[in-house]
């Protein structure tokens, strides 16, 4: 999946296109939590703080390539103070499993940067955890990890 800001419309438009579509391997929960991945996605790209605040778990753990570890609170805010954090993010080769109310989310997270007239490339490995709460998926864990030269 690759979006980026001249994208996001079209995004949207397949997102609901895909939603419509029946899929075969993948359970009504894995088809969900796979929409709220594409949501956080849309919503780290294009800092959103009412999406991020209602994708979030108010007990998430969010761990960055670094080692930095953020609550829910330092996550959005430091999102949404920066201008222009993501210029693209890409997932590619996701895995979803679903166990009760926790799902698991591998996958691989490349794009850039954008600040201080920088562009900085970005390829790093993610790990979520996504617990359901009532109908909805919220992020629960999520580490990043540094992804062996290609």
């Amino acid at each position: 999946m690759k979006i980026n800001r001249r994208h996001m419309a079209v995004a949207a438009a397949v997102t609901v296109a895909a939603a419509a579509l029946p899929a075969a391997a993948q359970s009504a929960d894995e088809r969900a939590v796979a929409q709220a991945v594409e949501a956080l996605t849309r919503a780290m790209l294009n800092p959103d703080r009412a999406a991020l605040e209602a994708l979030s778990h108010d007990a998430l753990s969010y761990g960055h390539s670094a080692g930095r570890i953020e609550n829910k609170a330092q996550f959005i805010g430091n999102l949404v103070e920066r201008s222009n954090p993501f210029g693209e993010i890409n997932i590619t080769d996701q895995t979803i499993a679903v166990v009760g109310d926790d799902a698991i989310v591998r996958h691989n997270f490349t794009g850039n940067t954008t600040g201080g007239g920088r562009v900085t490339p970005v390829r790093i490995g993610i790990l979520q955890v996504w617990k359901k709460q009532g109908t909805n998926w919220k992020l629960f864990a999520r580490q990043a990890f540094v992804r062996p030269p290609a």
